[in-house]
């Protein structure tokens, strides 16, 4: 008999590990002043976000999550704040297998964030910070632009837009020199698609071409791949 309940107890333990899916991401993090509400953990699909994963706030406001992710890439982690709105409700960030902490706060839910244990994340926002610095400076032209068109001086105008096309190529050459530099990682190919998608080809083709295997294998990879073998049918 207690042979038959060991055999019983032994099947049943070996099914329940069967089922349970498999999982190589943890997300772990802790939202301040957060005391009821829910996010939600998504990815962006062909034209729209899929919820992964969702995790209830209700007085403790640390989350964990955990998840199967086939191939690094950009997740989303939304806050529904329930009857309180806001427009800083989204937070992207750069997620490949392993564990990952958020730390973030509720009135600046987006700005205030902290994210360890992802290097594609924290070279993402190594980029970013150079990167705004271009589109500032593209900000501050427009302005300029608009004010000389207003009183009419066009050779205002010419100037403001040679120096836009100069600051422009240089945000793109920024890009690129990233994206090569750091080519065994995921965020190359990323930065590819979403910054520099409209570029010349050959300097797509150059960091198809320079990415390393895992890389081309992976998500981003493949996809510019694909977009380059289609540009140059063009």
């Amino acid at each position: 008999m207690k042979k038959l309940l060991f055999a019983i107890l032994t099947i049943t333990i070996l099914v329940s590990c069967e089922n349970k899916p498999e999982t190589n991401l943890q997300i772990t993090g802790n939202v301040k002043g957060l005391q009821k509400g829910t996010l939600y953990l998504k990815k962006l699909g062909d034209s729209t976000f899929i919820t992964i994963d969702s995790m209830k706030i209700d007085g403790k406001s640390d989350f964990e999550s955990n998840i199967n992710l086939k191939s690094p890439e950009m997740l989303y982690l939304f806050l529904d704040r329930g009857e309180t709105n806001s427009g800083d409700n989204n937070l992207m960030f750069f997620a490949e297998p392993g564990k990952i902490n958020i730390t973030t706060d509720l009135e600046y839910f987006y700005s205030k964030a902290v994210i360890t244990g992802s290097k594609n994340n924290e070279l993402y926002e190594t980029y970013k910070k150079i990167s705004s610095k271009y589109n500032e400076q593209q900000l501050e032209l427009t302005v300029a632009k608009l004010k000389a068109q207003k009183n009419k001086q066009l050779d205002v105008i010419a100037s403001i837009n040679e120096k836009s096309n100069e600051i422009l190529k240089r945000k793109y050459l920024y890009a690129i020199n990233f994206a090569v530099t750091n080519k065994e990682y995921e965020v190359a190919p990323y930065i590819a698609l979403s910054e520099i998608n409209d570029a010349t080809i050959k300097y797509l083709d150059t960091i198809q071409k320079v990415m390393t295997p895992k890389v081309a294998q992976s998500k981003y990879g493949v996809m510019l791949t694909k977009y380059v073998a289609e540009r140059k049918k063009q």
